[in-house]
């Protein structure tokens, strides 16, 4: 099965296309979408993985240019810092899906497997991410941004330091 990986992220995508590799499946990598069309429009892709943000061109966009280009496509939606609406709004364009990142292999095998079946569009239980899960990829990425400095991310996020430490602790390493 001819898999397309979409992420600006290097290093996620690269480790999420070695995990697909290693379940014997074809994975092709673009970093953006413009990139990502260049490419189907020379392969047949059964099932794209697209980052909802990318610079330049959104994943909204490369959803709706993939389904121009190949409309049997079925195409997964990565979404990160608790962009929910945007990502319901993915699967009423026709996305089958949508997962929170981080995520890995499994989990997107599993998004495509248990794709979205209510015609509305509107998301499964299971697909809409926790109060805990958006506050945790927030925090990672103002701490991201923050290149790690707790005081910082703390100032910006409106919390004492040692309640982010706090947060921070509990958080799934």
């Amino acid at each position: 099965m001819l898999y397309l990986l979409v992420d600006d992220d290097d290093i996620f995508r690269d480790r999420l296309a070695r995990a697909l590799v290693a379940r014997q499946l074809e994975v092709h990598q673009a970093r953006n979408a413009v990139e990502a069309v260049q490419l189907a429009a020379r392969h047949q892709f059964l099932r794209a993985v697209v980052d909802l943000r990318m610079p330049g061109e959104s994943g909204l966009w490369l959803l709706e240019e993939l389904r121009k280009l190949s409309p049997q496509i079925e195409v997964l939606i990565l979404t990160g810092y608790g962009s929910v609406p945007a990502a319901m709004e993915a699967v009423r364009l026709g996305a089958v899906n949508f997962i929170s990142k981080p995520c890995d292999a499994d989990q997107i095998l599993a998004g495509f497997e248990s794709r979205q079946s209510n015609v509305r569009g509107a998301p499964a239980a299971a697909a809409v991410p926790s109060l805990e899960a958006m506050e945790r990829e927030y925090i990672s990425r103002v701490m991201h941004e923050c290149e790690g400095n707790v005081s910082r991310a703390a100032q910006i996020l409106g919390l004492h330091r040692r309640s982010l430490q706090r947060k921070l602790k509990k958080f799934p390493n």
